[in-house]
């Protein structure tokens, strides 16, 4: 038993599925479509860069979406694969719009607007250097809020992903996450903090809340063919109008990919493949689970080397 999953913002890289755009005509009409849709080359922002263009948020969004969407039709397109087998669909924040479109949801030019639309309004939720994120490795996740809990009339910082065991990453005003590093080094607790420009995943992307929840409201949603894992409850569902609520809830919510993953597994999953650019999610999934079988595909090499286990 398998699931499909999507990875989010991180996994981008100049040239990312040049190799699929350089050989399958229906990868370079998905990427004119793209184009067409967004009115601008996202095109030539992900094959040529540069990579200061990728890296803004609201051109990585709809980008990661494109390669990922684009991986999923070589797979389909070229392989024996049949990924609609698949028991869950789930991906990381961004990622959880290729699993709906993917699924039949949300069509391809509806999404790729969407998470254009969620780029911009993330991007310009606070100004522009005051929010920031920060990754802490080797506690989990009590520990943490214990620490905010102890600590909070001195700083204000937001559990943003909860990735896997000991890897959780917070958001804040960066004038709070510096004061919540300085508490990690006194305690000698290994953090790095992220270079983003915007404290996704928690209550300070209340505006882009705002903004996102007409427009995800007045986008037309079809059932998913296969039950998504929501990053809001780490619970599935297939139910039309909880998607949305859940799409918008996950703007100012935290990533729960441990427990995501945790779920499908007691739910009788055994193997995982990740679809899109990086290794990100399969790196996550083996520190959750050690046994599970993983799989990446992102080039067409990849294909070949698939192996599902029992």
């Amino acid at each position: 038993m398998f699931s499909v999953i999507f990875p989010g913002q991180g996994s981008q890289s100049v040239g990312m599925t040049k190799e699929l755009y350089d050989n399958f005509s229906y990868v370079k009409d998905l990427f004119k479509e793209a184009d067409d849709v967004l009115g601008y080359s996202i095109s030539r922002i992900i094959l040529e860069g540069p990579k200061e263009d990728l890296d803004l948020t609201e051109n990585t969004q709809p980008a990661i979406f494109l390669a990922s969407y684009s991986i999923f039709e070589m797979i389909k397109n070229e392989s024996n694969i049949k990924l609609a087998n698949a028991k869950y669909f789930a991906g990381h924040s961004l990622g959880e719009y290729s699993a709906l479109a993917t699924t039949g949801s949300l069509d391809f030019k509806s999404a790729i607007k969407l998470l254009s639309q969620r780029g911009k309004a993330m991007q310009t939720a606070v100004p522009k250097g005051a929010g920031g994120m920060v990754a802490v490795l080797g506690v989990e996740i009590n520990e943490i809020n214990n620490l905010l809990k102890e600590n909070k009339n001195n700083y204000k910082c937001y559990v943003a992903n909860d990735n896997s065991n000991g890897q959780i990453v917070l958001s804040g005003l960066n004038t709070d996450i510096d004061k919540f590093i300085e508490t990690l080094k006194v305690i000698k607790i290994k953090n790095i903090k992220l270079p983003v420009s915007a404290p996704f995943h928690c209550k300070l992307m209340d505006k882009a809340t705002n903004i996102m929840r007409d427009k995800i409201n007045n986008t037309n949603f079809e059932k998913p063919k296969n039950p998504i894992i929501s990053n809001v409850t780490g619970l599935e569902t297939q139910e039309i109008e909880e998607i949305k609520d859940l799409l918008i809830k996950q703007i100012e919510s935290p990533v729960l990919w441990r427990e995501s993953v945790i779920y499908m597994i007691k739910k009788g999953v055994t193997n995982f493949i990740e679809i899109g650019p990086g290794k990100v999610l399969s790196g996550l999934v083996k520190r959750i689970d050690k046994i599970t079988n993983v799989n990446t595909i992102n080039k067409i090499e990849d294909l070949k080397n698939i192996k599902l286990n029992d």
